[in-house]
């Protein structure tokens, strides 16, 4: 596997507006430039994630590939949050619940994403000045 270990690669659902919202989130705050970003639907994602045994596009959830392991659902991001400026870090704090807690909350708001958020007809077209963020 072709990894960067300078960055870490957060993979998300490319036609969900709220992961849509999430990523442009990420990148007002990640000022040390960590994250980068591969759609799941993307042949990137198939490539970087086949060691794992994941299907991408049969998942519903962000995937944080990060120092050769992969995290999922809240431990993703709360990894995540951890990473970015502005007192985001602190949400860290909630990785002492369980994780089958967190994750119940996340699936509640990932199984509603489309109809609360909605979704697009694409995946999302970084702009010339964001392209380098993008595999």
């Amino acid at each position: 596997m072709n990894e960067d270990r300078d960055h870490a690669v957060i993979f998300f659902d490319g036609v969900c507006n709220l992961c849509n919202h999430s990523v442009q989130f990420i990148i007002k705050r990640d000022h040390k430039d960590y994250f980068r970003f591969a759609a799941l639907q993307s042949d990137i994602a198939r490539q970087r994630l086949s060691d794992f045994d994941f299907n991408a596009e049969d998942l519903k959830t962000i995937m944080l590939l990060e120092d050769g392991k992969v995290y999922l659902r809240s431990t993703a991001a709360l990894r995540i949050a951890r990473k970015l400026s502005g007192g985001w870090s602190l949400w860290y704090g909630f990785i002492i619940i369980p994780s089958f807690i967190r994750d119940f909350i996340y699936k509640l708001v990932a199984n509603n994403r489309y109809r609360i958020w909605g979704k697009t007809e694409s995946c999302m077209v970084p702009s010339p000045d964001l392209k380098a963020k993008f595999l």
